[in-house]
């Protein structure tokens, strides 16, 4: 369609008397009048404001609707009030923005398996949620699937959110993000850290590309940015968005160290300096004989998804585990666990937060 063929769109009111409910929008909510007709005794009266365009109608058939207005303090605008009635009936809700709201963890131990139900997400991929119960609203997890090779179907858009991770899993991915240059190429193994609000966009992908996303909270806003184009023309990898600054982890560059159980090795995403202790994640994999004995934990969050091989997980009072490759597990706080009969191939990814959290023998 041309963008020419629609020149304005309005959202139609009835009412019963035009004067009255004219004068509400104006003077008690701060529209204008734009339009109004026959000048000798008006029926219909078009008002702007806020972005908004409203066709008032006297005797019209319209349902008299609901408004929601954002406000910078709704108890300003109507004396403490956060709901209005029109003369015509029409209701409006004055609210603030949202506030972000992390649920606190309601702790349990996990377990989800590959393959089970994919659903159609935004922009037409594939998720698989890896965390059903979201450990009360905490956190979402996603394996997300594009089955075909060729530009995605996405726009430049932010997320309202806590803390937000993307690990490629398989296939290749290009990316673009708000003031950290041109697009780049994602491969498997690689990662990013999406800080709260950076504006980015998905361009393309390889046949096949698998992805791991982990989010905190659970249910978060996805927000379209139409006036940004992508990529800017600032460059500054050292800014920060809501205290986190966008972090690129490619696996060509990695380096391993130990990890937190003896026989395993780690290499470290650098998201704890990232996000000012907030979160970390690596990727482990077993060195030799790996310890099997019991551990527990006190961080808010353990999740792992078994990228490569397959282990046993033993935790107090669940049945034994054997996970294989794709399966996700939440290890919740204090709980006793081991990891045994790794295979040769084994390999973690491993997420929690916050970075630095304290295991004991259990």
């Amino acid at each position: 369609m041309n963008d020419r063929t629609i020149e304005a769109a309005e959202v139609v009111l009835a009412c019963t008397e035009l004067e009255p409910t004219q004068r509400f929008f104006t003077e008690q909510l701060g529209f204008r009048i734009e339009e109004i007709f026959p000048a000798d005794d008006p029926r219909v009266a078009t008002l702007s404001g806020h972005g908004l365009r409203l066709r008032l109608e006297r005797g019209g058939e319209a349902a008299p609707g609901t408004l929601r207005l954002r406000c910078a303090d709704p108890g300003a605008v109507a004396d403490g009030a956060t709901e209005l009635t029109a003369p015509n009936g029409t209701r409006v809700e004055l609210v603030a923005e949202a506030a972000l709201v992390v649920p606190p963890v309601v702790p349990s131990l996990s377990v989800t398996r590959m393959g089970g139900d994919w659903g159609v997400g935004r922009a037409g991929m594939r998720y698989r949620d890896l965390i059903p119960d979201r450990q009360g609203g905490y956190v979402i997890a996603s394996h997300i699937r594009i089955p075909d090779a060729g530009p995605v179907p996405d726009y430049v858009h932010f997320h309202k959110i806590r803390f937000q991770m993307i690990y490629c899993y398989r296939g290749w991915v290009r990316l673009v993000y708000e003031d950290q240059g041109p697009p780049f190429l994602m491969a498997a193994g690689d990662c990013v850290l999406q800080p709260p609000q950076i504006r980015h966009r998905v361009l393309e992908s390889s046949a096949g590309l698998e992805v791991v996303e982990v989010g905190v909270p659970a249910e978060h806003m996805t927000c379209v940015d139409h006036a940004l184009d992508l990529p800017t023309d600032a460059v500054r990898p050292d800014r920060d968005f809501g205290g986190q600054r966008f972090t690129l982890h490619q696996v060509a560059n990695a380096t391993w160290q130990p990890w937190r159980l003896d026989g395993f090795e780690a290499r470290d995403i650098g998201f704890e300096a990232a996000t000012d202790g907030l979160a970390s994640a690596k990727v482990v994999r077993i060195t030799g004989n790996a310890m099997e004995e019991a551990t527990r934990h006190d961080a808010e969050l353990v999740f792992l998804f078994v990228l490569e091989g397959g282990v046993t997980l033993a935790a107090d009072g669940h049945d034994v585990q054997a996970l294989g490759t794709g399966d996700a597990v939440v290890v919740p706080a204090g709980l006793g666990h081991a990891f045994t009969d790794c295979a040769p191939d084994f390999e973690l990814l491993e997420v929690t937060l916050p970075a630095a959290f304290a295991t004991t023998p259990a």
